[in-house]
């Protein structure tokens, strides 16, 4: 299920069944780093897709959660969007990123955080976008099933 109101109509009458959010984690940078940023952005913003399609009817895909600045300092930020979705009914938050600056704040209890390396995605055919889409995929869902588990 998408963020949008004929989605989340949806979900509000079958809450009991939908039981997962997953939070794009999407890097902004305004160095000589923001090409890679928006490699990683378009790359987990793709993926996030992916996983919606796969997994439709039990995984509402939220907003991405833009930021700036080192993941260190969004923790608080981000920690708010897990308490209010465990809140709202969801079982499991999942946070997917291709920043593996947040691998280390995963310990910390935010949450299933899942790091993803990007692909650049930009010189290649859709057909081939495509597939390297599924090939993430078969490494990525079991790691979420186990997390349902």
């Amino acid at each position: 299920m998408k963020w949008n109101v004929k989605d989340i109509e949806i979900f509000l009458q079958e809450k009991e069944y939908v039981d997962t959010a997953l939070i794009p984690l999407i890097p902004v940078e305004f160095n000589s780093h923001m090409k890679r940023a928006a490699e990683q952005g378009e790359f987990i913003q793709r993926l996030s897709i992916h996983l919606e399609k796969q997994f439709k009817g039990r995984i509402v895909l939220l907003p991405s959660f833009a930021y700036i600045r080192e993941p260190e300092d969004e923790w608080n930020l981000l920690s708010k969007w897990r308490v209010q979705a465990k809140e709202c009914g969801f079982s499991h938050v999942f946070f997917l990123t291709a920043d593996k600056r947040w691998n280390k704040l995963e310990e910390e209890g935010i949450g299933s955080l899942f790091y993803v390396p990007s692909i650049p995605l930009e010189h290649m055919e859709e057909k081939y976008q495509y597939a390297a889409m599924e090939d993430q995929l078969k490494s990525l869902i079991p790691k979420m099933i186990k997390s349902w588990g």
